[in-house]
């Protein structure tokens, strides 16, 4: 009857304990809404280098908390945009930005959609001549058999 009389009180404080942890705030949060902003929008200017597709600020892997917090670190020490920016570039290479810069080393990757599609336009258009000059062709040589 000991064991059965601690139990409850002691697995009625552990779940008081968890959720109040559950809903303590995120480190993380400025007080400022206008600086909470400005993290959110420079989290949602880099990439997860896990999920590649997603902005750190929607990913839910580990290293994107990670960076989230970074950003938080750097906003706090009073660094710009740009320096935050910079400071992850060096880290991480152009990669880490959603929108990578048009430089000598990425102008092929700018360009690459435009020259893909011309050269698709070229193909389809090469394709369509030499079939409507070959239907012309045995269209004459029917005219002359007759």
């Amino acid at each position: 009857m000991t064991k059965a009389f601690w139990s409850k009180p002691l697995l009625l404080a552990l779940l008081l304990v968890t959720n109040t942890a559950m809903a303590a705030p995120a480190p993380d949060a400025f007080s400022d809404p206008a600086l909470e902003a400005r993290a959110h929008a420079l989290q949602r200017q880099l990439r997860c280098p896990v999920c590649k597709g997603q902005s750190i600020d929607e990913s839910g892997a580990d290293l994107a908390t990670d960076l989230r917090h970074r950003v938080h670190e750097l906003i706090g020490q009073g660094r710009s945009d740009a320096e935050i920016r910079e400071y992850f570039r060096a880290r991480y290479g152009d990669f880490i930005l959603m929108q990578p810069p048009l430089e000598a080393v990425t102008w092929l990757l700018w360009l690459a959609p435009f020259l893909v599609l011309g050269g698709a336009g070229a193909v389809a258009w090469t394709v369509v001549s030499r079939a409507k000059n070959a239907r012309e062709s045995n269209d004459s040589a029917e005219i002359a058999d007759f």
